[in-house]
């Protein structure tokens, strides 16, 4: 079965560009390249990935585009651009041209406001993204799912999906409020969801599989196998158990579907997702 890893990260690490890698998450402060990586995809049979921001510059959307020149398995790059900037419609023009970038993500969870993406001028840029085929990735926290069911509904014809299913409060086991939220983000046909990014929800040194499927559960039952995807969240995984971990987690997980729906979890969704 062909497999796509819909979200993983390249950085050469710098403490002051990558401040969010603190000293809990020793593991990952250091250098993650393509060549680390795809022995990995390799010995999983996965054949190629799309890799994602993890710096709001353009320079790193420069960095990623000269790691996929020379690594074929880098199938899509997820990148960023100011929203909110007034020449933000010169520089979607601009990424138009570049076959490789699939979309844009911004560090939405990051931001002082929760709300931060209803701002008129983000908006305004997100607005313009489906005039030039990109789709975006939608990084939040729980507490701001109410705002990303309102700035999604307002472009129903935008390919939204979001990362990391929120990050859902997994090792405080609360799913309630995170639960309604999902289901009704949902509802809206323009989004899919990643099946990323648990393991680092997750008590990391002490997560059993069975803690996560009750939010796989949700996830899979509101979107339908045909709206999920599979990412790795590769290198931030190996705070938590490392890529083998989330994979096995995830692969036991979904073997429960029909052959169609695995097909389309494991691969499919992604392509069209991203227009490989």
């Amino acid at each position: 079965m062909r497999k796509i890893d819909s979200h993983q990260h390249f950085w050469t690490f710098d403490a002051e560009r990558h401040a969010w890698i603190d000293d809990s998450m020793q593991a990952i402060q250091k250098d993650f390249l393509p060549g680390q990586l795809q022995p990995i995809l390799q010995q999983n049979g996965i054949e190629g990935c799309i890799t994602v921001q993890v710096e709001q510059t353009e320079a790193e959307n420069d960095l990623m585009l000269s790691l996929a020149e020379n690594n074929s398995f880098i199938k899509g790059i997820v990148g960023w651009i100011e929203m909110a900037a007034d020449r933000v419609e010169e520089r979607l023009q601009y990424y138009s041209t570049v076959k490789l970038i699939k979309g844009f993500r911004h560090i939405l969870q990051g931001e002082a406001d929760d709300k931060f993406m209803l701002n008129p001028n983000f908006m305004r840029g997100i607005g313009l993204l489906n005039k030039y085929n990109f789709s975006y990735d939608i990084l939040i926290k729980p507490n701001q799912l109410p705002y990303a069911l309102q700035f999604a509904s307002a472009f129903p014809d935008q390919r939204f999906v979001i990362d990391h299913l929120a990050k859902p409060y997994i090792k405080e086991k609360r799913i309630t409020g995170w639960k309604t939220d999902m289901q009704a983000i949902a509802a809206l046909p323009n989004v899919c969801c990643k099946i990323s990014g648990m393991v680092t929800e997750a008590d990391w040194l002490n997560w059993q599989p069975k803690d996560f499927t009750p939010y796989l559960e949700v996830v899979f039952e509101a979107f339908g196998a045909q709206r999920v995807m599979y990412g790795s969240d590769w290198p931030v995984c190996n705070v938590a158990g490392g890529y083998n971990g989330v994979l096995a987690v995830i692969d036991n997980y979904v073997s429960r579907l029909s052959q169609d729906e695995q097909e389309a979890f494991w691969a499919k969704n992604a392509e069209d997702f991203y227009r490989l």
